[in-house]
């Protein structure tokens, strides 16, 4: 379910350069030759990627904050242009743009939960007091996904150029291949920041990595599942040989009494297969308890439908019958003349 979200911006063609070097002092030099030459279609600066927080607090005060309340606020800076870039949704207001409106270095934007907590009826235009200075709100956007993709988003501001930032992010011309963006980039940077290598992130990669430690939980998961089933075969087809010989001598009786091998077969293996029915009724609800009790902790979960025991359990009988039927039909194939002969 966490990874059918709505991440809340456009991961695609979204990079980001560590801001480090003579990259501060050329920024405008470097956001110039990007967007003239074609390669990016928007560039800005933020405190963090757009997929981390380095900066969270409690400190911010706003007109007509409960005094008894004090929510986390993820925070990070921007010097504008940062919802054309990451493509995020405005919902009320405008983005950051320091040339056009010089007050805007003490602007902020915040996103709806934001907003929410704030209960503001309009809140552009009102102050957030932090840092210590007061940011006047210019616009307001949709939620997005900075952190866990498993947790509910909390509520976000990004603070005007007042202050510094470490990131430079570069949204690529989606008209130019990867390759092709990436080599003009790669000329641009060395040309205005020469003692630095060129070193890029794309956003989606970074999202994709969010998932990595489930991904290998399933893995490891899934590995270990394959060898218990794998070990319990080797015990079922043990016994199954065993159950198979020390009733050897029934089996032939049953033949020449008329029993098909069929029947033989079906006699040899429903001990087997009614203990892995009693084994299911006993291991799903236990299963069904600690998987609850491992997914509750995510905000964004599946919901564990009945029919994944019943899928489970099929398959375990399955596997039950085809180990076993070996040694089963075997036993009811031989000749019961050799089955009968006496010791």
């Amino acid at each position: 379910m966490a990874r059918e979200r709505n991440s809340g911006y456009d991961k695609n063609n979204l990079a980001y350069v560590f801001i480090e070097g003579d990259i501060p002092k050329n920024y405008q030099l470097i956001k110039n030759e990007l967007m003239n030459s074609g390669t990016a279609i928007a560039v800005s600066q933020t405190m963090a990627p757009l997929t981390q927080s380095w900066s969270s607090g409690m400190s911010l005060n706003w007109q007509g904050k409960d005094p008894n309340t004090r929510p986390t606020f993820d925070r990070s800076t921007t010097d504008g242009g940062i919802i054309k870039t990451a493509g995020l949704e405005l919902v009320q207001g405008r983005d950051i743009d320091i040339n056009k409106y010089p007050t805007d270095s003490t602007a902020c934007i915040i996103n709806e939960s934001a907003a929410k907590i704030m209960n503001f009826k309009n809140p552009i235009g009102q102050l957030v007091f932090d840092d210590p200075i007061n940011w006047h709100i210019v616009g307001v956007i949709k939620d997005f996904i900075l952190q866990s993709p498993y947790d509910k988003t909390r509520p976000i501001i990004f603070k005007g150029p007042k202050y510094g930032s470490n990131v430079l992010n570069i949204k690529f011309n989606s008209r130019y291949s990867t390759a092709q963006n990436l080599t003009t980039a790669e000329k641009i940077f060395k040309k205005y920041n020469p003692a630095y290598p060129f070193e890029y992130h794309f956003i989606d990669e970074e999202y994709a990595k969010k998932f990595s430690d489930q991904q290998q939980t399933g893995t490891l998961a899934g590995l270990f599942a394959g060898l218990t089933i794998f070990i319990s075969c080797l015990g079922l087809f043990g016994l199954a040989t065993y159950m198979a010989e020390s009733r050897i001598k029934e089996v032939g009786v049953r033949k020449i009494l008329g029993a098909s091998v069929s029947n033989i077969a079906a006699l040899l293996s429903k001990d087997f297969v009614m203990l892995v029915i009693i084994s299911i009724f006993i291991a799903s609800p236990i299963a069904w308890y600690f998987m609850k009790l491992w997914l509750i902790s995510f905000d964004y979960r599946i919901h564990i439908s009945w029919y994944v025991f019943a899928l489970a359990g099929l398959t375990a009988i399955i596997i039950a019958l085809i180990t076993v039927s070996f040694q089963a039909i075997k036993a009811a194939i031989a000749n019961p003349v050799t089955s009968l002969r006496s010791e």
